[in-house]
């Protein structure tokens, strides 16, 4: 039998590991701030440019993305042995992710863990479920900018896709997590990830993308809706890979920037990133609230 955990098993960081995060983040919103100011004027004008209606259709767009990734993570879970039903898995995904804007990365883990044990799904279930989308995502979103971005711009992410592809072979996948398993001395998973669970995944993983490529289009559609998908999804993908701030902040901006270059001056570049992060962080809320909601009713 698992034995009970509670949040306060996470690991401590070390006050170095803290500084050097809560540092890495004054530094980034500081390099920000600085190319807001520089650009005050053009921002603004960037904004003012930007509509009620554009903002609300890409609130729109960015709701869709973020079932995506919740019916990514609900379909691995579903392999593993968990099946949710739609509401719970949406209550305890969507409140989850909302631990990705406090410093460190494993909030969010913990507590989907906490609450889909309450749902009677072991933890080491909801953690692989997690830890699993990452690969997915990356996997995903690279495939996604090699297609709509071009191969001469971006080609150096083909060095990326042997070991994505090699994370993403179930039985790869299975051996670490059993490994893993057995160095925390848990119980191994009773199923293991199966090639169509993956696949479907992959298939919910790649819908968000063309969400998320919506959600860009709405504010910035100077490049077109190919260029907006690509742009978000390599802006992203470089933001996560920065797991040392909350949710990617400054760096995914950063690199949202560069890739609208061709497209968008800087002033309005710098109003389309952070409109983007507005409206995902809106979307983020609006999920968990949602979700909440309804899963409140069901149990009503």
């Amino acid at each position: 039998m698992e034995q009970p955990e509670s949040a306060e098993a996470a690991p401590r960081r070390s006050p170095v590991r803290r500084l050097v995060r809560y540092g890495f983040l004054a530094v980034a919103l500081g390099f920000g701030a600085y190319a807001v100011a520089k650009q005050w004027d053009a921002v603004v004008a960037g904004f003012a440019r930007l509509s009620w209606a554009a903002l609300a259709g890409s609130l729109v767009a960015v709701v869709a993305a973020l079932l995506g990734a919740m019916l990514t993570w609900r379909t691995l879970l579903a392999d593993l042995g968990s099946p949710l039903p739609l509401r719970p898995a949406a209550r305890v995904f969507f409140v989850g992710q909302l631990g990705k804007y406090i410093p460190g990365a494993v909030w969010p883990v913990i507590a989907q863990m906490e609450m889909g044990r309450d749902l009677g799904v072991p933890r080491s279930r909801s953690a692989a479920a997690f830890f699993l989308m990452m690969p997915i995502q990356l996997a995903t979103g690279l495939l996604v900018t090699l297609v709509t971005l071009g191969w001469d711009r971006y080609g150096w992410l083909l060095l990326f896709i042997p070991l994505l592809l090699v994370l993403l072979e179930p039985k790869v996948i299975n051996a670490v997590i059993g490994y893993a398993l057995r160095k925390m001395k848990r119980e191994p998973l009773e199923r293991p990830l199966t090639r169509r669970g993956m696949l479907t995944a992959l298939g919910w993983a790649l819908a968000g993308w063309l969400c998320y490529g919506a959600h860009l289009y709405f504010i910035a559609p100077q490049g077109g809706v190919l260029f907006a998908v690509g742009a978000f999804a390599v802006s992203w993908c470089l933001g996560i890979l920065t797991f040392v701030v909350p949710a990617g902040a400054g760096v995914r901006e950063v690199a949202m920037v560069a890739v609208l270059a061709p497209h968008v001056d800087g002033g309005a570049a710098i109003a389309v990133a952070l409109s983007s992060r507005i409206v995902i962080i809106l979307g983020d809320l609006i999920c968990a609230g949602m979700a909440g909601i309804a899963a409140r009713r069901n149990s009503v």
